[in-house]
């Protein structure tokens, strides 16, 4: 007997690939124009209109739920969003901050991926009991419109000016030169193909496919796996998949602060080793507090590998940041997402849970080879003066 009717897994997975497509061209599109407008404060708005089209897909979605047109539609312009808007803020994150401390602030940045990782599971868990369920639509999306009224407010060109004089004033490196508009004077096609002849970039896309094959096969069966192997009803299972996000948060931030110091490939090894041994135990649970359990730690592995490697390609390519990050989100997130998604489908289908576990981790097992490969971007004090 199959785990889904063959009706509800095709439904779901046309959804997730139409999400993917948007991810893969708001990455690419999104993050070249925020470095062909410039970097530092030049890229707020490349964000903020990213930002603005989940506004605009979320609210099509519930007024236009009725029209099939706009049920294709309305997940491609979501998907825009959402692979449009990461790029342009990781590189706008790199270039506010200096770079003694580039790991802990893109993992404090990233916070909101932990947080909406629960939060995000719970309202719609709300939503799921209400008979106009389809109002989660135009609502989630609304909570990220303070942030892009905030984005557009603060940055700011005399608040960039700021920040760098701060920076020197206290004897560390700025990211940026203020007083170079940062604009790439190049097609967007010559400023991808730079990005792409950086050896950290390619290797960088390799790491992230392996553990994002990994994080999108789980999730998009996890809420199954809790409610079929455990005692926790739906809605109670869907509540518990977002668990991680509650310790996720603190695990961005202490292994960006660690990267800074300890170095990005070290602790993106001891982070790979970490999601082996925390993603396993899934399998093998049976009870709700044991999910919560194996869930919250490895929150405090799950979301941090994804900053400290951004770190990496902000360290290795300055100037492309946006495109690199388009690049690499694009085919790790859009492409590879939606073959994740259609592959660890088929495996559960026909193979079951075992196997399915096993094609998991072999994401992860790549990652960290492909990890062995990557050139350090930190120089560590001692390795200076050893090096002098």
């Amino acid at each position: 007997m199959s785990v889904w009717t063959t009706r509800g897994r095709s439904d779901q997975l046309a959804l997730l690939h139409r999400l993917f497509v948007g991810t893969v061209a708001g990455a690419f599109f999104f993050g070249r124009l925020s470095d062909v407008v410039g970097n530092g404060w030049r890229r707020s708005w490349a964000w903020v209109i990213a930002m603005g089209l989940s506004l605009l897909g979320g609210a099509g979605t519930f007024a236009l739920a009725s029209s099939r047109v706009a049920s294709q539609v309305m997940p491609v312009v979501m998907g825009i969003s959402r692979g449009g808007g990461e790029p342009a803020n990781v590189a706008i994150v790199g270039e506010w901050w200096q770079k003694e401390n580039r790991g802990f602030a893109v993992g404090t940045h990233h916070i909101g991926f932990p947080l909406g990782q629960f939060v995000g599971p719970a309202i719609i868990a709300v939503f799921a009991t209400q008979e106009d369920w389809s109002k989660a639509f135009p609502v989630i999306p609304l909570i990220g419109l303070p942030l892009m009224i905030a984005q557009a407010v603060l940055g700011t060109r005399r608040n960039q000016v700021r920040v760098n004089d701060w920076i020197v004033a206290h004897g560390m490196t700025p990211p940026l030169d203020v007083n170079d508009d940062g604009r790439m004077r190049r097609n967007a096609v010559a400023i991808l193909r730079d990005a792409a002849k950086v050896p950290n970039i390619v290797r960088a896309i390799f790491v992230n496919f392996g553990f994002l094959w990994c994080e999108l096969g789980l999730t998009t069966f996890l809420v199954v796996l809790l409610a079929q192997r455990t005692d926790m009803s739906s809605a109670q299972a869907i509540v518990a998949s977002g668990a991680s996000g509650l310790t996720g948060w603190f695990g961005q931030m202490l292994w960006g602060t660690v990267s800074d110091h300890l170095g990005r490939r070290r602790v993106l090894l001891i982070l790979g080793l970490g999601w082996i041994l925390c993603v396993i135990p899934l399998l093998f649970v049976t009870t709700g507090w044991q999910a919560w359990l194996a869930l919250l730690v490895w929150g405090l592995f799950r979301n941090a590998p994804f900053p400290v490697l951004y770190s990496v390609v902000l360290d290795s390519a300055p100037r492309q940041a946006g495109s690199a990050m388009g690049l690499i989100i694009g085919l790790t997130t859009g492409l590879g997402g939606a073959i994740t998604s259609a592959v660890t489908g088929i495996v559960l289908q026909h193979f079951g849970w075992g196997w399915t576990f096993a094609s998991l981790i072999a994401g992860v097992v790549m990652a960290v080879i492909a990890i062995l490969t990557l050139e350090e971007t930190v120089v560590r004090a001692e390795d200076a003066a050893v090096a002098a």
